[in-house]
């Protein structure tokens, strides 16, 4: 008889693909993933990876096991919930993933207040450029300007946010405020790094004008606003980050309108449990409250 827990050790293994990753994940040494694994397929009598140069890839096998092991799993995440008596809040971890500039500007104060409806949640909120996987399990929930691809994964679009361009005060002074867009290109602008961007619609500059001259670019959005108040040159920036901060001069506000959709994305297996639920319901909530914050001047 196999130990039921060697399957988590399995399941981490299956989504990330190498020893370290699953160790860190799981709090224990890299050793310790391998030897469970060998247990598990000694146990079973089957091979259940093929060991590359470049980590474990499962064998047919343990793609079957894995289908069922991803049963087990959200059948036991979700005992609790199901045999309470009597309603409580939503408890637990949830790691929710989007990217760097939504994720600071806007949605880590939402899930302050998040934190005030349902002391008993912890939001774990990961950044990144480009989008993470749901599917391998890598967060629970994403929040995208794209929706995600996946198998099975339950994806809603839930509002939009509007960008416009932006200077600074010392910007306008010194080369002067376009009043229109034939104006623009003898302008300089702040840019993301064209062959780091992970995300095509991310690259929103792009949707009002290829700068001829571009004079700082960043990955990072906090950056490029930074860059933007600082006088560096002009930017396209979300309404939600740059309402942060009243230095910011809107640079044809009626002329130039660059919208993104918001897609929140869960794997299907998690949305009807209870901690994802909070989550999921909490974020709709406030980006259809915030639709005029997101969307206008």
């Amino acid at each position: 008889m196999f130990n039921w827990n060697d399957l988590i050790y399995f399941l981490e293994l299956a989504r990330q693909g190498r020893l370290m990753p699953v160790a860190r994940r799981l709090k224990v040494d890299h050793t310790t993933v391998s030897r469970r694994i060998s247990e598990l397929e000694k146990d079973l009598s089957l091979k259940l990876f093929d060991r590359k140069t470049d980590g474990f890839v499962l064998t047919e096998a343990g793609h079957r096991l894995f289908s069922m092991a991803e049963r087990i799993e959200q059948e036991a995440a979700g005992i609790e919930e199901t045999i309470q008596m009597t309603p409580i809040g939503a408890k637990g971890h949830v790691r929710v993933a989007s990217m760097e500039g939504i994720g600071a500007f806007y949605l880590a104060e939402r899930f302050a207040e998040l934190a005030e409806k349902e002391p008993g949640l912890m939001v774990e909120l990961v950044t990144e450029r480009y989008l993470i996987n749901l599917t391998k399990r890598e967060a629970d929930i994403s929040i995208s300007f794209v929706p995600p691809q996946g198998s099975r994964l339950s994806v809603r679009r839930i509002g939009s946010f509007r960008l416009a361009l932006y200077a600074s005060a010392d910007y306008v002074r010194r080369f002067g405020m376009p009043l229109s867009r034939a104006e623009l290109p003898a302008h300089s602008f702040v840019d993301y790094v064209e062959d780091l961007i992970a995300i095509q619609s991310a690259h929103w500059l792009l949707d009002v004008l290829e700068p001829q001259k571009v004079v700082f670019r960043s990955t990072s959005m906090h950056a490029q606003q930074n860059a933007v108040a600082g006088g560096a040159g002009i930017g396209l920036l979300p309404l939600f980050s740059a309402k942060t901060n009243p230095s910011l001069i809107p640079v044809l506000a009626d002329e130039v309108v660059v919208m993104r959709d918001i897609y929140v994305s869960v794997h299907e297996d998690m949305e009807f449990m209870g901690r994802f639920k909070a989550v999921l319901r909490h974020l709709t909530e406030v980006v259809q409250r915030d639709a005029a914050f997101l969307t206008e001047f």
